[in-house]
């Protein structure tokens, strides 16, 4: 298909809180020193407390992302949230962003869940917008309170996350920059190992609900296992759809899902460690904030440049994939 035009003007990133370490949580939860740290692989995470609102943080890192491109908040044609946990049922979260923002009225705006893969979908969505001359310069926002839904009793999920929000400005550019490749493949499992029950016309008052559909639930070891299962026919066919291979590819940027996790695309995908770009043990798994907060701070630490080739994967509930091949 050869590249579709796509660049990434600047990027965002707000956190809710200063770092909470991982000590810290171990006093709060009256565990022996350095448990948490075992158990999540995190030093420190940010966490919300209970005055941060979801589309604040988000507001806050498309203020940041504007600042750092030069543009006024009146230049932004369509803001798109890409967040797996919406403020609300109804209206969409990029209504919220949008008013927190205190973006021009009439500014549209629209959401994109694909759970921990909604940035790369949006990205997809928003380049094929751009391309046909629809809108001209695009934010999208991925925001997350994933503290909010944890269940701290959940061992095996609750030490796993924190809070944050990353924004990408995005634009047609020049012809220079733009995806390579895009794959998103969903697979239908029997079961739900990854899932808030609540929210949505499932678990509600008139269908029946418990205080635990509230909470975010997940089977980290059979998520683990089914992923695995998949992820090396998955990149194999991402890196052939860009006609490349992986030792062409300057940095792979994942989910940060966890640490097992991460180890796991390291050692499996055969991915070196200076191309893996790696930020779980000072962020947590930040949900769909995950990959834009990590893409930001690669563009930060200068781990990547004008001209690099730029891999996103993010594993996704149900199980899905969301990849993306960038030139930058």
């Amino acid at each position: 298909m050869g590249l579709v035009p796509l660049e990434i003007s600047a990027m965002g990133k707000a956190l809710p809180s200063e770092p909470v370490l991982s000590s810290d949580l171990d006093i709060q939860l009256g565990k022996p020193a350095g448990y948490v740290q075992k158990r999540s692989g995190i030093v420190s995470r940010s966490l919300a407390d209970a005055s941060v609102l979801q589309a604040d943080l988000g507001a806050q890192a498309l203020h940041n992302a504007l600042g750092k491109a030069g543009w006024h908040l009146n230049e932004v044609d369509l803001l798109i949230s890409a967040s797996a946990i919406p403020v609300q049922a109804l209206p969409c979260t990029a209504t919220h962003i949008l008013r927190a923002a205190q973006a021009p009225d009439g500014t549209p705006g629209f959401d994109v869940n694909l759970s921990c893969g909604s940035f790369v979908a949006a990205l997809e969505v928003a380049s094929g917008l751009l391309q046909v001359g629809r809108y001209r310069r695009i934010a999208i926002v991925s925001a997350e309170l994933a503290s909010r839904g944890l269940n701290w009793e959940d061992e095996e999920s609750s030490y796993l996350f924190g809070d944050g929000a990353a924004c990408a400005l995005v634009q047609k550019g020049n012809g220079s920059q733009g995806i390579l490749a895009t794959r998103l493949e969903n697979h239908i499992l029997e079961g739900d190992f990854c899932e808030i029950r609540a929210g949505g016309t499932r678990a509600n008052q008139r269908a029946g609900m418990q205080e635990q559909d509230f909470y975010f639930k997940m089977q980290g070891r059979k998520v683990f296992k089914i992923a695995s299962r998949f992820i090396d026919g998955y990149q194999e066919a991402l890196l052939q759809q860009a006609g490349l291979s992986l030792d062409k590819v300057d940095l792979v940027i994942p989910h940060q899902a966890s640490h097992l996790a991460m180890q796991h695309i390291h050692k499996q995908l055969g991915i070196p460690t200076h191309k893996l770009m790696d930020i779980y043990a000072t962020h947590g798994n930040q949900v769909a904030a995950s990959v834009p907060t990590a893409l930001y701070e690669a563009f930060h630490q200068q781990r990547c440049k004008a001209g690099d080739v730029v891999m996103l994967i993010a594993t996704a509930a149900s199980v899905s994939f969301a990849g993306m091949i960038l030139q930058l």
